[in-house]
């Protein structure tokens, strides 16, 4: 099986302002001695470092790709947008949106961040590859059309799905969301569509604190194609797999997608400061296979991964290279040095029936 996997160094050099966690320093804020935004190069770069020492880096396909173009850029934000961006970028940076700081050259990385989704997603819809990966940074679905969010500084998968479809090569895309935030930037740009399904598995009010509500299914043309499943805190792994099996899965099969495209975020793992959810290395090897044999069942095993969140420097990697090997059926294993912790921690018999019921409630709000 060919897994393409889609990077570029200078992604891991996007850098923002000043902040103490995802606080402006300023006033009583004092500055860390160590960086800022959870949101760092670290999680990234040491996931495809982890891949180089256990050697599932030659198990998969390593290519770089273009920065989206303007073309591509304007079918999901605006010229103003844009060029106010492009503006800022050049005159050494700034922030335009909400905790979105970028410095000199931001917007060419940000570009460069939307290409490489968009050559994964590209790569699996020609056939170059089944399956893909994008190590995307700056991540981005947050971003709305014109308002970069959560550091989200352009819309990287809405920007790949408007490729392809403007392109021919696919005529539905499923987006499967399982960063703990909201999916929010994604659902409001295909929110009136019935060409992309959006399906955001979350923490319930976490972020942003407005959106995510179940009862948010979409308007007009896309009535029905917007999916939410907010999930309460402490979750766990049996509760994610069980809300995947029961909401997500039928959802995107009765949609009958041509690919699916997950927005790939690790910070529902059980020790992600931004997350409160008690996934694991084997919550997201799961969710992947899942993922990997709904695939093979609704569009010829299509499916493209697209990096969002996950702010753990020791964790991320593990659940990333458990994602990629079983995107690439690899044996090439990193055991989870937290397994045993983690497990100890997951739901007890009470919590478990309460996460049941919570789940059986939105399977039936959502008919599946």
């Amino acid at each position: 099986m060919a897994t393409g996997f889609f990077w570029d160094e200078r992604c891991f050099w996007h850098a923002g302002g000043t902040y103490a966690f995802t606080v402006p320093v300023g006033g009583l804020v004092q500055p860390q001695a160590a960086g800022g935004l959870p949101e760092s190069p670290e999680t990234k770069r040491r996931l495809k470092t982890l891949m180089e020492v256990t050697g599932l880096w030659s198990e998969v396909t390593p290519q770089t790709a273009p920065p989206a173009s303007r073309d591509d850029l304007l079918r999901v934000h605006p010229e103003a947008f844009l060029d106010r961006f492009q503006a800022v970028s050049d005159a050494g940076g700034g922030e335009l949106g909400l905790r979105t700081p970028f410095s000199q050259g931001g917007f060419e990385i940000a570009a460069l961040s939307a290409g490489l989704a968009t050559g994964a997603l590209r790569s699996v819809l020609s056939g170059q590859t089944e399956t893909a990966y994008a190590l995307s940074r700056p991540p981005g679905h947050h971003c709305l059309p014109d308002w970069p969010n959560g550091f989200c500084l352009l819309a990287n998968i809405a920007v790949a799905v408007e490729s392809v479809l403007a392109e021919g090569l696919a005529g539905r895309v499923a987006v499967l969301d399982w960063d703990v935030h909201h999916g929010n930037g994604t659902e409001a740009i295909f929110y009136d569509r019935d060409d992309v399904l959006t399906v955001s598995l979350h923490q319930e009010h976490n972020y942003p604190l407005e959106t995510g509500d179940a009862d948010a299914c979409g308007e007009g043309d896309g009535t029905g194609c917007n999916v939410n499943i907010p999930l309460p805190p402490g979750t766990g792994h049996d509760g994610y797999l069980a809300a995947f099996d029961r909401i997500a899965a039928p959802a995107i099969a009765r949609f009958a997608p041509d690919v699916i495209v997950v927005a790939c975020g690790y910070d529902a793992a059980a020790i992600d400061p931004l997350g409160r959810m008690l996934a694991s290395v084997e919550t997201f090897r799961a969710l992947a296979q899942r993922t990997m044999q709904l695939a093979a069942d609704t569009c010829g095993g299509r499916m493209a991964c697209v990096h969002e969140g996950g702010y753990s420097e020791l964790y991320v990697p593990f659940c990333g290279h458990a994602v990629i090997r079983a995107l690439s059926d690899s044996a090439i294993e990193a055991p989870d040095p937290l397994a045993d912790m983690i497990a100890a921690r997951q739901p007890g018999p009470a919590q478990s029936r309460f996460i049941d019921g919570w789940i059986d409630e939105l399977a039936a709000f959502h008919g599946t």
